[in-house]
């Protein structure tokens, strides 16, 4: 097989020919539909990176705001217990105060039975001993008396007020 030169050329041409008119269809009926798919994928791809980045910043000032409430949750809760505890030992300094003064007022209220009843038993007491001095006075001025029978009646007077 000897291929000649003018056939060289010439299937050259026919290639080349070939391959320029492929070109001016593709760029007629293809290209635009081509570079607009490229272009359509381009777009979205910086899209894409576009809304990741602006989803990334969202989280991360999710994030920040989250941490700032947790601390700020901290701090109220700290501030709570805090309060607690004072409130705690305001009413327990009242409670103990109240309890202390509720215990003075009933030994007071006790201590003024006792000294009442004491007076009273001081008064019965009194007026049993004038009764009965009086009675044994009477007795002895009605009766004479030696000493023995004087003696006697007194015991059995002071035996009465015993087992009264």
């Amino acid at each position: 097989m000897n291929i000649t030169i003018g056939e060289l050329i010439g299937n050259f041409i026919l290639v080349a020919g070939s391959f320029l008119l492929l070109i001016v269809l593709i760029k007629k009926f293809a290209w635009g539909n081509i570079t607009s798919i490229f272009e359509e994928r381009a777009k979205k791809i910086s899209d894409d990176i576009d809304s990741a980045e602006s989803a990334r910043q969202k989280a991360e000032e999710l994030a920040q705001k989250r941490e700032h409430e947790l601390a700020g949750s901290r701090a109220e809760a700290v501030t709570i217990v805090e309060t607690a505890k004072e409130t705690a030992e305001k009413n327990k300094a009242g409670i103990l105060a109240n309890a202390a003064e509720e215990a003075g007022r009933l030994k007071a209220k006790a201590n003024q039975e006792i000294a009442q009843n004491k007076a009273e038993a001081m008064s019965s007491i009194k007026g049993e001993v004038a009764d009965l001095t009086v009675t044994l006075a009477s007795k002895i001025l009605s009766q004479e008396l030696d000493k023995e029978v004087q003696s006697e009646l007194i015991d059995r007077y002071i035996k009465q007020l015993g087992d009264a």
